[in-house]
């Protein structure tokens, strides 16, 4: 057998193993990160002590348009119940922090730390009837975006 023929069979049949192993280590890398993706906000994202620091920040800085009671007025929509589930239904954690945090408060959007509109994040959910869990609500919308409100 000629050197030429000796690489060519060789190749054969190290080809399929390369390309069955770069299969193998791709889908240990995506499968993880799939599973990750569907994590949902009945899982637990925030805690309780969160909420409550939550509840305080969205009293001063939310509530003269929400209202007190989340129940909303005017030009301000609710941000309970119905109104905030059918909203966000089909939406994830970080496109909520990243409406909150751009657009509020309407008179000086931007204006709280990222940890003060996580932790009103937190309160919707909680006032919405998520559970709490055990690690607090991260104000990284990156680490956000695979946690969706569908269950």
């Amino acid at each position: 057998m000629s050197w030429s023929a000796t690489c060519r069979s060789t190749l054969r049949a190290l080809v399929p193993a390369l390309v069955l192993g770069t299969w193998a280590i791709v889908v240990q890398e995506v499968v993880p990160a799939a599973q990750s993706a569907r994590r949902t906000v009945w899982d637990g994202v925030y805690t309780e002590a969160q909420a409550k620091k939550g509840m305080a920040a969205y009293q001063e800085q939310c509530s003269f348009c929400h209202l007190a009671d989340l129940s909303g007025e005017g030009f301000a929509p609710a941000l309970i119940e119905d109104t905030f589930k059918s909203r966000w239904q089909d939406g994830n954690l970080a496109d909520l922090f990243i409406i909150v945090k751009q657009t509020m408060p309407q008179d000086k959007p931007a204006s709280l730390g990222d940890q003060e509109y996580a932790d009103i994040v937190a309160f919707l959910l909680k006032s919405n009837k998520y559970p709490a869990g055990e690690k607090p609500l991260e104000p990284d919308p990156l680490a956000l975006k695979g946690v969706g409100f569908r269950q």
